[in-house]
This record gives structure tokens, C-alpha cells and sequence, in this order.
């Protein structure tokens, strides 16, 4: 791993892991404006015959698994196997479900978030994989033609 690889992977996971203190480790994630806005957004959603079904709920799970997707996906950019990014999603879950367990009364700990999250790690893990094979495919033609343009301009 080069010297640059490695310290945009610092930074990355850096920013990450700091968002995601700030997203899962404050005494509340969003203000009384922010729920407001949410609320109106969720209202005006229920009245629609095509999306009366988003509620909180699956709101809240999907930001879940959003939100740890990036662990997927940087675990797979430091060389993981797929397992590690999977397995690096369930602990950092299962500690800050923790931790707002036991020091967070205002945040709920859910055994759902934990599924969602580790969901979303390994959702990462495959799209890290799927743009790993897909890259490699592409060079691969790409050398292949390119060989090909070699071989027949010598001729």
C-alpha cells in the first residue's frame, strides 16, 4: 500500500469515525427545528397513496443502514476480507448500542439498529466488491484491446 493510499484511508476513516460519533453518541440526534421538518416531510408522505407506508420507522432504519455502509466499504479499501467488514459493522454497532444503553437515557438502544447497521457494513462490503470486479474486468479488456492494437501495429 503506498504512502498516499494509505493516508486518504487515515483521513477517511478519520472523517468517518467522527461522523459517526456525532450521528450515534449525542444525547440527540437532531433539534426541534430538524424533527419539525422531519414530521411535516412524514406527514405530507402519508398522505400519498405511494408512499403512505415511510414512516419513522423505516426512515430510521434506513438512515441505519446507510450510515454504515461506509464501514463495509472502507474495511474492503484497507485490504479486509469481506468478513471484516461485516464483522467491524456488528462491533461498532453493538458498542455504541452499548454505550447508549448505559449513558445515554435519552437515546434508545435497539437490537433492530444493530441488524440495520450491520446490514449496512454489509452492503458496503458488496459494493466494494462488485467496483473491485468491475475495475478489474475493465482493465483487464482494456489491456486485452490495447494488446491487441500493439500486437497488429507491429505486423
Amino acid at each position: 500500500m503506498t504512502k498516499r493510499r494509505r493516508a486518504l484511508l487515515v483521513a477517511a476513516s478519520c472523517v468517518y469515525a467522527v461522523g459517526l460519533w456525532w450521528m450515534t453518541l449525542r444525547p440527540s440526534i437532531y433539534d426541534a427545528e430538524v424533527g419539525g421538518i422531519l414530521d411535516r416531510v412524514l406527514e405530507a408522505l402519508r398522505r400519498l397513496p405511494a408512499t403512505f407506508w415511510i414512516t419513522f420507522d423505516v426512515v430510521e432504519s434506513v438512515a441505519n443502514v446507510a450510515l454504515f455502509i461506509p464501514a463495509g466499504l472502507l474495511a474492503m479499501a484497507w485490504r479486509g476480507r469481506w468478513w471484516h467488514g461485516i464483522l467491524i459493522a456488528l462491533a461498532l454497532s453493538a458498542a455504541i448500542e452499548t454505550a447508549q444503553l448505559l449513558w445515554l437515557p435519552s437515546r434508545v438502544a435497539d437490537v433492530r439498529d444493530l441488524a440495520a447497521n450491520t446490514v449496512g457494513g454489509a452492503l458496503g462490503v458488496g459494493l466494494a466488491m462488485m467496483s473491485s470486479r468491475w475495475l478489474r474486468s475493465s482493465q483487464e479488456s482494456h489491456n486485452a484491446h490495447h494488446r491487441k492494437l500493439i500486437d497488429s501495429g507491429a505486423q
